[in-house]
């Protein structure tokens, strides 16, 4: 095998993992709404739901301790159990992020009876803007703190659907 043929071959692999990475699905329909959130982390999946019926599903990245639920702050645990989309950020580090209400306040009785702070500031969110260019390769690695992150483009799609108060279950 010469050099030329090594160098062809990475520079195919490179375009096709480049290709992978910004294509995307078409989007949700503009007045998709969803009423239920579900995050399955063993399958790093992410599906929004209306009536039962799933809208569209995301792969996902999560925190870098990816088994088992967030039990305090530092962690690196993504949380396990329902709680709400409470609030959202325009404005985020992360292009735009969308609250999750942990901690609920069974968090709180766990840590204050082992005597550690819970955390908090667990998000839906997508890639810092300066990593953008990575597009879905982010999700290669587990790389948050606890929060679940997708793409910008996703996060878009996801902010659109919704709506503030929704549930969420996240599942191990």
């Amino acid at each position: 095998m010469n050099l030329r043929t090594v160098i062809a071959g990475v520079a195919t692999g490179l375009l096709a993992v480049a290709v992978w990475a910004h294509h995307s699905k078409a989007p949700l329909p503009v007045d998709a709404r969803a009423d239920l959130v579900v995050v399955e982390k063993g399958e790093r999946r992410l599906t929004l739901y209306s009536s039962g019926i799933a809208l569209r599903s995301y792969r996902i990245a999560l925190g870098r301790e990816p088994v088992g639920g967030k039990e305090r702050e530092g962690d690196e645990r993504t949380p396990e159990g329902r709680y709400v989309i409470d609030w959202r950020n325009p404005r985020s580090t992360f292009h735009r992020s969308l609250h999750i209400s942990y901690p609920s306040v069974r968090d709180v009785a766990r840590a204050r009876r082992g005597g550690y702070f819970p955390g908090g500031a667990i998000m839906i969110h997508g890639t810092h803007e300066r990593l953008q260019w990575l597009g879905r390769a982010h999700r290669l690695v587990d790389w948050t703190r606890g929060c679940i992150a997708v793409t910008n483009e996703e996060i878009d799609e996801i902010w659109r659907a919704v709506p503030d108060g929704t549930p969420i279950e996240i599942r191990r």
